[in-house]
């Protein structure tokens, strides 16, 4: 294997949050040594200090990148979120600095589903009642309260990647499946487009949500729409916490509108393990409340460890950015015989003719030349041949040129 911009063995990988062994050993795999691995999120102070030596850095959802952690990452070069979101990480702040930042957004996506039609089926037994009765030492043996999911109406309330497999598995259930998105979306199965939510809330038994965090989606499950669900229905979010009104949703469970519910995310979450949990939802026999474990399965686990690390992988040994979250994207071939320029700048007119000047300035022809910007941000890859003292002088030329943000040679 062709060497990088420096030795592997030099290059930093720090994986915090208990990332996945999987991720660490598509690392070992591809030559990598230097990981540094810790089973929590890190003190500030701590996380600091670490960032400071590190090239990659793999975390999950308690890691907060700020852009003042962002820029304690000197060396950066990539940013992994081994996870769905990126909420935890100043996307913008990472991309002035040349770092390209990549998540798994479908690696658990079985999980979260699997999760979402175990706890419909609980609710519609009322088997979560049942249960805390008979650990206070109560025996409720009835019917009364009790149904079958087959026939009901599912209705999914963004119908994407999580939503869609919910969908199939529902209908192989017998239910019947709505669902509303902002965006045209095509039904698969017998499922069909509920036309807008008020109808989705009117006709479903159950509401399942599963929309990202925008200012269009903070609490649009407010008083308002609970009271448009059908009296007896249940609702379910495995989605973001801001999604739903808490207090009017436990409102609506006390009254007894809402017959039934199940939150696995909450608009405030405990820090740790070892801090409390408060919610008004706490103490309801019927409401199953889990700690945002929706994607927590340990396949889940190691096929986000498995993605995400070889897409850092990939930008690593051979920049490209497929799928960065917040950079532009350039799929690209091999380089053999060549060495590879990333040249990462500011979206300002002439930067690439420059780009061009260096090279041609020393008579040095491209082989390969790749482009792709966005508002922000352009990334150039040149490949060229020159020996590696001549790739080093290239290189300084390169990171000269006004705008430039990084440059990196790949050998």
């Amino acid at each position: 294997m062709s060497p990088t911009s420096f030795p592997k063995s030099d290059i930093r990988v720090l994986l915090l949050e208990g990332i996945s062994p999987t991720a660490a050993q598509i690392f070992v795999d591809a030559g990598y040594s230097d990981i540094r691995r810790f089973e929590k999120a890190l003190p500030p102070e701590q996380l600091a200090a670490e960032l400071r030596e590190a090239h990659i850095v793999g975390i999950r959802s308690r890691t907060k990148l700020d852009a003042a952690m962002v820029n304690e990452g000197r060396k950066l070069i990539a940013i992994g979120a081994f996870c769905i979101g990126t909420n935890q990480i100043d996307l913008g702040a990472a991309k002035l600095a040349g770092i390209p930042v990549f998540n798994a957004p479908y690696s658990n996506t079985r999980s979260v589903a699997e999760l979402v039609i175990a706890e419909a089926i609980m609710l519609m037994r009322g088997i979560p009642q049942k249960s805390a009765e008979c650990h206070r030492g109560g025996w409720s043996k009835s019917a009364s309260g009790s149904h079958e999911i087959r026939g009901k109406t599912l209705g999914i309330v963004g119908y994407g990647h999580i939503g869609t497999q919910i969908g199939v598995m529902a209908e192989a259930l017998g239910m019947h499946v709505i669902y509303h998105d902002i965006e045209t979306k095509l039904a698969l199965g017998n499922a069909r487009n509920a036309g807008d939510l008020d109808a989705l809330l009117a006709m479903s038994d159950i509401v399942t949500l599963h929309v990202p965090e925008t200012p269009a989606t903070q609490r649009m499950i407010g008083a308002t729409q609970i009271a448009k669900m059908k009296p007896g229905a249940h609702l379910l979010n495995a989605s973001r916490g801001t999604v739903v009104d808490i207090d009017a949703l436990a409102d609506a469970l006390r009254t007894g509108h809402i017959a039934g519910a199940a939150v696995d995310v909450f608009p405030l979450e405990p820090e740790g393990n070892a801090d409390p949990f408060v919610s008004p939802l706490c103490g309801m026999d019927n409401v199953i409340l889990t700690p945002h474990i929706g994607g927590s399965t340990l396949e889940a686990q190691d096929n986000i460890g498995a993605e995400v690390a070889a897409k850092l992988v990939r930008y690593s040994d051979n920049g490209s950015t497929l799928s960065a979250v917040n950079f532009p994207e350039v799929t690209l071939p091999g380089h053999v015989g060549s060495h590879r320029f990333l040249h990462i700048h500011r979206n300002v007119p002439g930067v690439l003719s420059r780009i061009n000047e260096v090279f041609s300035a020393r008579g040095i022809n491209i082989d390969g030349q790749y482009l792709r910007t966005d508002p922000e941000v352009g990334y150039v890859v040149i490949d060229a041949a020159s020996d590696r003292e001549e790739a080093n002088r290239l290189r300084e030329a390169l990171a000269g040129i006004e705008g430039t943000l990084r440059t990196r040679v790949l050998y």
